[in-house]
């Protein structure tokens, strides 16, 4: 049985173009889809109006260009040209986008990670410069203040790295459902009995028990890192609350709440973003690696879950996650 080449490119996901003396001939629908039905018996210039890339499909021997926002204003696209006759050619579209998206923050994420950690060791470079001068080094005052120094700077390096590795171990689990039974109640009381020696920590359940499939050192990490923004940006000795409830609607609400000074709205789109901050320098001050809500998102999502921050500034803030409860 016959099988001429439209039919085989119709077969194809990915879009395909038959090209003869510089106009379209044929397009199969995954084509058309992405440049309308226009383009067939069209000039391939105003098909696809990239000049590399009509000069690839033009060419004596075809060839290769990456077009931009062929589709979206930040697609990425590579169009392949392979000749198969004289005046024909097959164009195929390859969508880049989501391989460039990804280096592109992974080189963003090395660039952030590198200048997170360039500033502490370039202070603890300097103090220890200082100290190894005969007069300051000599001094006990100025020494014990410095030494001070550099302990602070070490424990911003450490907990970055530790948030580091975090992340990366969430990166590795994400497609892993986790399936442990996971009372929120009982964990939310036992991590904020972690904080009750200097804090004030009061959690509040509208039912028994909540119960989720989860991973239980994921859960308390969130627990944790939500409670612990909860005491660094909230009201100098105000209250924090917990709350945990079990919805009709088949959910667990869990709520971290404080009375400290807010975060500007403009703010909020990003605050989960690694490495963002609202208020940079009180942050830093506060031992902030900006990437404790990063994770806490990447861990609501590995559970099915849904995050959301609502502030005011004045007001407070309150932070809710939405877990889907466990079928009994």
């Amino acid at each position: 049985m016959r099988v001429d080449g439209a039919h085989l490119l119709e077969q194809l996901q990915t879009p395909a173009l038959m090209v003869s003396r510089g106009q379209v001939r044929f397009a199969n629908s995954a084509a058309q889809e992405l440049l309308g039905t226009h383009i067939v018996g069209q000039d391939v210039r105003i098909a696809i109006r990239d000049p590399k890339a009509v000069a690839a499909i033009l060419s004596e021997g075809g060839g290769a260009a990456q077009v931009s926002g062929l589709s979206t204003g930040g697609s990425v696209w590579e169009v392949d040209c392979r000749v198969i006759g004289p005046t024909e050619r097959v164009v195929s579209l390859y969508d880049l986008s989501e391989r460039v998206s990804v280096a592109k923050a992974h080189a963003d994420f090395v660039a952030n990670a590198s200048h997170e950690l360039r500033t502490p060791l370039a202070n603890v470079l300097g103090y220890v410069e200082t100290l190894m001068n005969p007069k300051a080094g000599g001094d006990e005052a100025v020494r014990n203040r410095f030494l001070e120094t550099i302990r602070h700077e070490a424990q911003r390096m450490q907990a970055l790295i530790s948030d580091l590795m975090s992340l990366s171990r969430i990166e590795a689990v994400k497609h892993e459902v986790p399936s442990d039974r996971i009372d929120l109640v009982a964990l939310a009381q036992e991590v904020a009995g972690e904080f009750r020696g200097g804090a004030r920590v009061s959690v509040t359940a509208d039912c028994a028990d909540a119960v989720i499939a989860g991973d239980r050192g994921q859960l308390s990490q969130v627990l944790r890192n939500l409670i612990d923004n909860a005491l660094k940006y909230g009201k100098p000795g105000g209250p924090v609350e917990v709350g945990v409830e079990a919805t009709p609607t088949g959910w667990a609400l869990v709520t971290v709440r404080d009375e400290g000074d807010g975060i500007a709205p403009e703010h909020l789109p990003r605050i989960t973003e690694r490495f963002y901050r609202a208020d940079t320098s009180r942050s830093r001050a506060a031992g902030g690696t900006g990437l404790g809500l990063s994770i806490v998102k990447h861990i609501v999502e590995r559970h099915r879950g849904r995050f959301d921050i609502e502030s005011r500034l004045g007001s407070g803030t309150t932070v809710s996650l939405m877990l889907p409860l466990k079928d009994s």
